[in-house]
């Protein structure tokens, strides 16, 4: 690496922030002690929201002011590549779901990912069955309403009094005309979490896809992808994966990608261009001679990623690794649990199945906002409240203090 003087001058007027940011944004390689508070801002309010959008880790925050200097080009940081960071972030977070980098693609959001697919597999024109649930995100209530308007045979099964999906109902409502099944890994509404493998055997069986939304899974329980047998998997980043709006990761299986059509052509695509109608160009019989990639970014990518958003993830993720998804898991459970134990022992109706080994713990509450909204407010604790719901999701660092001031917020009757 070379430095010119003026390089080498601004990084000296730098040099406390500097250091600084190199220590916050190079990710730990010791034992992070849970829970991680040191790891964030030191926050106004008891947070129990991370299912909606997660607080950035400061190292993000670091990284983030070190790419804005960069952006700057004032010269303090002459090796800097997003480049890098961008192959880091997608090989980090296919270790985090038990992929290959081949089977992923930056994409913008989990819905863009779960329309790529239905696109890919030519939906509503293919016709033929979907078989989807009542706890998948209910943004794809609206997706599959329309392709069943569309002459799609969409077949949505019931949750459970318990909080789950039926497995035996499942295995009824796949038959040899479906062609997709459609769920999230785990579950938005309740944090229930289906069995993947499971679930694909049924469908393989009968010669059909699996698609899984994967926003609430990965970061939060461990994932294996691969091992799952899923077709494809989506999620975005700005929950549990500690990043941000406007990036998220598609997975389509190895196996499958040359049996796919590309569902869309964009130039991030192109793995190959020689043009022949500019100056100097060898000469040609079309305008150019194009090839392109035949592994999920290949078939799926089309414009430019968010470089904030790899950035971010460029910290967020190999702390996550460092920190290990299985010993997150055992940190929060107990605090999910005893918000579980607590609430069913006031008569809260819950909506989360009992032994559930994911963050999010949800219950029913008729009038939830009108009776909620001022007891958390008072106590300024922060959770998701629906019109007849809420919903405690669990972070990194919160701990069993947290629970407390959530527990002694809440009524102590639900009525």
């Amino acid at each position: 690496m070379s430095f010119t003087r003026r390089a080498l001058v601004a990084a000296a007027a730098l040099s406390p922030s500097l250091a600084k940011a190199a220590q916050a944004t190079t990710a730990p390689t010791e034992t992070i002690a849970l829970p991680a508070k040191a790891a964030f801002a030191k926050m106004p309010m008891t947070y129990l929201d991370a299912g909606s959008t997660h607080p950035m880790p400061l190292g993000a925050k670091a990284a983030l002011e070190e790419y804005l200097r960069y952006k700057t080009r004032d010269g303090s940081l002459p090796d800097y590549s997003v480049s890098r960071k961008e192959r880091t972030v997608v090989q980090t977070f296919a270790e985090l779901v038990g992929a290959t980098p081949d089977e992923l693609c930056i994409i913008q959001s989990t819905t863009m990912g779960e329309n790529l697919v239905l696109k890919a597999l030519d939906f509503p024109r293919a016709g033929g069955r979907i078989v989807t649930d009542a706890l998948h995100f209910f943004g794809s209530f609206y997706t599959y309403g329309e392709l069943g308007k569309a002459g799609v045979d969409v077949v949505t099964l019931r949750v459970t009094k318990d909080g789950r999906i039926d497995m035996g109902e499942m295995a009824a409502a796949i038959n040899d005309k479906t062609k997709l099944v459609s769920i999230s890994l785990v579950s938005t509404v309740n944090g229930f979490e289906h069995d993947l493998k499971a679930v694909c055997d049924l469908a393989h069986a009968h010669g059909a896809y699996v698609y899984a939304d994967i926003v609430h899974a990965a970061g939060v329980v461990p994932v294996d992808l691969r091992a799952s047998g899923v077709d494809f998997a989506a999620c975005s980043s700005y929950k549990w994966l500690m990043g941000d709006f406007g990036l998220g990761f598609l997975y389509v299986r190895k196996e499958i990608q040359e049996k796919i059509p590309r569902p869309w052509w964009g130039y991030e695509q192109v793995t190959g261009f020689q043009p022949h109608v500019y100056p100097y160009d060898p000469p040609g019989a079309t305008v150019a001679d194009i090839t392109a990639g035949n592994t999920a970014h290949g078939r799926f990518a089309m414009g430019t990623t968010s470089w904030t958003g790899i950035v971010h993830l460029s910290y967020s993720l190999p702390w996550i690794k460092a920190v290990g998804v299985d010993r997150l898991q055992a940190h929060r459970q107990p605090l999910a649990d005893t918000v579980q134990t607590e609430l069913r022992r006031r008569g809260y109706e819950p909506l989360t199945p009992l032994g559930n080994r994911t963050q999010l713990v949800a219950f029913a509450l008729k009038d939830a906002r009108a009776k909620l909204a001022e007891p958390l407010k008072k106590a300024n604790v922060t959770i998701t409240v629906s019109a007849n719901r809420f919903r405690v999701s669990l972070a990194a660092f919160n701990d069993a203090n947290d629970i407390d001031r959530l527990l002694s917020a809440l009524p102590t009757s639900p009525a």
